[in-house]
């Protein structure tokens, strides 16, 4: 309990606020996160009331037989009982196949890139920063690159609009980078090789109704100023994101 608290609780600008309620998992903010949000609620509600009936079993076998082990006698001995031999070989088997089937179920959606987003993000990561390239309806605006930060304010930003399908597209030049937005409940791999037409590459979200400005960074050990690593996402409304296309595309004509 003691390393729980430590844990939770430990000094970082960046950390995001995490609920009960939600499992201690950051609030979302995106359509897909949802998904992530139900798996996890629903894997943690079987977990303890697996284990609730587990310690529910110990308990009542102890007391259960705490007279005759005072008078140092074994209970009966039962061996080769078929049904219980069934029980506990089919119970089991059924658990796992559930957690399989929702874990394939959402995986799939998670998985899923349609190629019809209006708003396409190509993410290169490199030691140690990013650059973020925006093309909105077909056109290019201007690139956003950073170098290593001790604070996500200070790294790249990368702008995206609520209400909106986002489609990532993931390279890295030198060693294996990993993409998370905790907000997201996802993160992928950005690794070094693959082509370009690869869909390990991408991923896509659907943005929620909530601005603000939430931190990103790289969360695979990738070198000494891995830590810095570091970036932002901001979600605007469709004013702002429309004045910022603008100011891109002026910027990308210069």
């Amino acid at each position: 309990m003691a390393l729980l608290l430590a844990t939770a609780t430990a000094c970082a600008n960046d950390v995001p606020e995490a609920n009960w309620s939600r499992g201690l998992l950051p609030d979302h903010i995106t359509e897909e996160a949802g998904v992530v949000q139900s798996l996890w609620n629903g894997a943690w509600i079987a977990a303890l009331a697996t284990g609730a009936v587990v310690i529910v079993l110990i308990l009542w076998a102890s007391f259960f037989h705490r007279k005759r082990r005072a008078k140092a006698e074994l209970p009966p001995q039962v061996r080769y009982n078929l049904p219980i031999e069934m029980l506990y070989t089919l119970i089991p088997l059924v658990m796992v196949s559930v957690f399989f089937f929702f874990t394939a179920r959402d995986s799939e959606v998670l998985a899923k890139v349609d190629g019809d987003a209006p708003v396409k993000v190509k993410v290169e990561a490199y030691q140690w920063s990013w650059r973020f390239t925006t093309t909105v309806d077909g056109k290019t605006l201007a690139p956003v690159s950073g170098v290593p930060v001790s604070d996500f304010h200070q790294g790249p930003q990368l702008v995206l609009p609520v209400k909106k399908k986002v489609e990532f597209d993931l390279s890295s030049d030198d060693v294996i980078h990993s993409f998370w937005v905790p907000e997201f409940l996802f993160k992928r791999d950005v690794i070094p090789g693959i082509p370009e037409n690869n869909p390990g590459r991408k991923f896509q979200i659907t943005t929620l109704d909530r601005t603000g400005v939430f931190a990103g960074r790289c969360a695979e050990l990738c070198g000494v100023d891995h830590s810095r690593m570091l970036f932002s996402v901001k979600l605007v409304n469709e004013q702002e994101w429309n004045q910022y296309i603008a100011t891109q595309q002026a910027g990308s004509a210069q």
